[in-house]
């Protein structure tokens, strides 16, 4: 936020600042989810809602489960939120008791070990790297496992890596939390951004009783809609039923009857069409940054992100990352934003930009690092 606070400055102040720092789509909202929201407000669709949401929405997503992963999810399991941020702060607040930790790989989204702080919780950071495909294991989640683990936290495609868990690994870490008697959650919102051949596999289809957070934010193209949804096991519903109506009332009623549009052909049309772009924007970005020298050893196969080491003989991320934005005009995030684990010579690069845009930026690197 610092790095875009900073870009906002420069390009207010006249400076045409590349925008490779945040992570939200380009793209408009596809058009059938903003004509539904107008066409709620304009119907008078604003009053409060369940708290766990519009009931023709929770079917619709219990919907999207069976044709897309081939699932059964009970409706009843599925709760409306605002944004995944809401999905992981009433999971947290459901499982964390003061000092109890839950397992996370380092790099990782800053927010997710944030969230445990503040429910006095404690992020066990299990760092992994080009060996382990940027993701946790069975072996690790075992080796690391302490007497105050609740559980694991996956994220797959991960912000910042894009890398992707394979089957038999969820399989492995679901195994381990089993057996520890754990809860396993999944943070999936980057699910409709995979590129890969590989299909997209959910926790739920190895570990029914996952708790999964996903969002309308990234695929669906609704982030400022503030829109999201958790399925959680049938045996803790009640209770975060109860935190859903004290902490948020309901979600957006507007941003609901929106998000009902987002699994219609139309708009899912249009949204594979997007998704089609970001793969074709990884593949021109990835060989120019290897090219120009950032070390990315493993293709991200999801997300619209590059986690790549800065070249040799350059300072550590966050100078690296001033110095290209202040002197060259291209704005990229520190890995020390995403955790400890050789964090200072890594930085992530957002392609969430028109290829036009990227290209730029790739001049711009190639001139400031060959330059010196």
């Amino acid at each position: 936020m610092e790095v875009l606070r900073r870009a906002i400055e420069l390009g207010n102040s006249g400076a045409d600042v590349v925008h490779m720092a945040v992570g939200e789509p380009d793209f408009p909202t596809p058009a059938p989810i903003t004509i539904a929201g107008r066409d709620a407000v304009m119907d008078g669709a604003t009053k409060y809602t369940d708290a766990r949401g519009l009931a023709e929405l929770r079917l619709a997503v219990a919907n999207y489960y069976a044709t897309d992963y081939g699932l059964d999810v009970d409706e009843d399991r599925i709760f409306i939120t605002p944004g995944a941020s809401g999905a992981l702060l009433l999971t947290t607040a459901l499982l964390m008791e003061p000092g109890d930790g839950i397992i996370l790989s380092d790099p990782g989204y800053p927010c997710n070990r944030n969230f445990l702080t503040a429910f006095s919780g404690t992020a066990q950071m299990v760092p992994v790297g080009e060996k382990e495909n940027y993701q946790l294991n069975g072996s690790l989640v075992r080796e690391n496992w302490q007497e105050t683990t609740r559980g694991v936290l996956l994220a797959s495609p991960a912000n910042p890596t894009g890398a992707v868990i394979d089957e038999s690994i969820l399989e492995e870490i679901a195994s381990v939390v089993d057996a520890e008697n754990g809860s396993l959650i999944s943070d999936e919102i980057y699910h409709g951004l995979i590129y890969s051949d590989a299909e997209k596999v959910s926790a739920l289809q190895v570990s029914p009783d996952a708790f999964v957070l996903n969002s309308f934010s990234k695929y669906f193209g609704m982030t400022g809609w503030r829109l999201g949804w958790l399925v959680a096991p049938a045996s803790v519903a009640p209770y975060l039923e109860k935190m859903a109506q004290n902490l948020f009332i309901c979600p957006s009623s507007i941003s609901q009857y929106a998000a009902l549009a987002a699994f219609t052909p139309a708009a899912r049309e249009i949204m594979e069409v997007q998704r089609e772009e970001f793969k074709n924007r990884r593949d021109f970005l990835l060989p120019a940054l290897r090219d120009i020298g950032f070390d990315v050893p493993i293709e991200p196969e999801g997300a619209f992100y590059i986690y790549a080491g800065i070249p040799e003989g350059f300072p550590d991320s966050e100078p690296f990352t001033r110095w290209l934005l202040e002197e060259h005009h291209v704005a990229i995030t520190p890995g020390t934003d995403f955790g400890s684990y050789l964090a200072n010579r890594h930085v992530r690069f957002s392609y969430a930009q028109p290829i036009d845009r990227l290209q730029l930026g790739v001049e711009r690197l190639q001139k400031a690092i060959h330059a010196g």
